[in-house]
């Protein structure tokens, strides 16, 4: 069988590598195309994270860059219709949540190619997240949904998806945090920063960025907790360039500014942390395997089983409630977290194992 393998920014890196890796046993009988579709331009992240996991050059790039939601979508499904139609493949593999998952899903399934979604059934229930739309639509015309926990299996039954097509298989990137910690942890820590004696922040989504209104108090509050410990802050160009915009002070001397990190130093970071704050969805489950107190900054999770099971607690954007939860870790309040359920490093073995052995009947395709 032939598979085009989907990564369209840097969420789906740490999640196709290990699918890579478990695919090359089998590439005697099967052909792998890996495709990425530019939607995450600045070449020298991507090139960092692809040297950083062990990912060959993508076999093709579709280089569609930066643009509006629809802008974007439109260009990744214009181009990935051109190579569906060139390469004729069996499967179309995407990953997450982001607009390309979305966009190569739609084109794939219109064209009769079958379509195998990682990642799927996580749902925060907030429409207003572009992911969350990217989600339920990918999960709509997908043909087997693999997913990292027993609550988006559930989503998707709750939402009429046939059983036979959930594959409850773990989470990939732990797969590629349990591969990629061993070198992480060799890495040696930003001056200044001793294990357990730094938070570790990220920020980057525009319901809390793009706002002054908003921005300004977590600014303030953050600034405010690097009174009591470092507050190392790899900050992403939309974060930066609003606060130059709104003219915020970010020279507190706790709070240590830098640009933004490849995988392994992050992973180094957080690792060595004494509590993580963000507003990512993948450092979540991170921070939950890790064993890192992780206060996210929004008002609802895709990743609910992180609550549930893990160290991860929702604390808005109220800066009393970050204070409040900031206090609770330093005293020991927070929850060490157990590991969920085949968080074991070996998902991308399940998967391809479904991927290989799922009987499907025929169906006309365009291709």
């Amino acid at each position: 069988m032939k598979f085009l393998l989907v990564a369209g920014a840097r969420p789906n890196f740490m999640k196709i590598a290990p699918i890579l890796d478990a695919f090359r046993p089998h590439l005697d009988l099967h052909q792998v195309i890996l495709v990425h579709t530019g939607q995450h331009y600045d070449g020298r992240m991507s090139a960092d994270f692809f040297r950083d996991l062990g990912i060959p050059e993508p076999d093709i790039n579709l280089g569609v860059g930066s643009g509006s939601h629809a802008e974007q979508t439109a260009k990744v499904m214009v181009a990935f219709e051109k190579v569906c139609l060139e390469h004729r493949p069996d499967w179309v593999i995407v990953v997450g949540d982001v607009n390309s998952t979305l966009a190569c899903a739609i084109t794939a399934k219109k064209l009769g190619v079958r379509v195998a979604h990682i990642e799927a059934g996580l749902r925060s229930r907030d429409m207003s997240m572009p992911e969350e739309i990217n989600r339920v639509c990918t999960d709509a015309v997908s043909d087997l949904l693999f997913t990292t926990d027993r609550l988006a299996s559930e989503n998707l039954r709750c939402e009429g998806v046939a059983k036979d097509s959930i594959r409850f298989v773990g989470n990939v990137m732990i797969d590629t945090l349990y591969a990629q910690l061993p070198r992480a942890r060799a890495l040696p820590l930003p001056d200044g920063c001793r294990p357990g004696e730094y938070v570790v922040m990220t920020l980057h989504r525009p319901s809390n960025v793009d706002s002054l209104a908003t921005l300004a108090p977590l600014i303030g509050v953050i600034s405010e907790l690097a009174n009591r410990l470092p507050v190392v802050f790899p900050i992403h160009p939309r974060t930066r360039r609003n606060i130059d915009e709104f003219g915020l002070r970010v020279d507190h001397p706790g709070l240590r500014l830098c640009e933004p990190l490849g995988y392994l130093s992050f992973l180094a970071l957080v690792a060595q942390s004494r509590m993580v704050l963000t507003d990512s969805g993948g450092i979540q489950e991170e921070t939950t395997v890790l064993g890192v107190p992780c206060l996210t900054m929004r008002s609802n999770t895709e990743r609910p089983i992180t609550c549930e099971a893990g160290t991860n607690v929702l604390v808005g954007i109220d800066p009393a409630r970050i204070r409040a939860a900031f206090e609770d870790v330093l005293v020991g309040k927070a929850g060490k977290g157990v590991i969920p359920e085949l968080w074991d490093g070996h998902a991308a073995e399940r998967i391809i194992d479904e991927l290989l052995t799922t009987k499907f009947s025929e169906t006309h395709s365009l291709c």
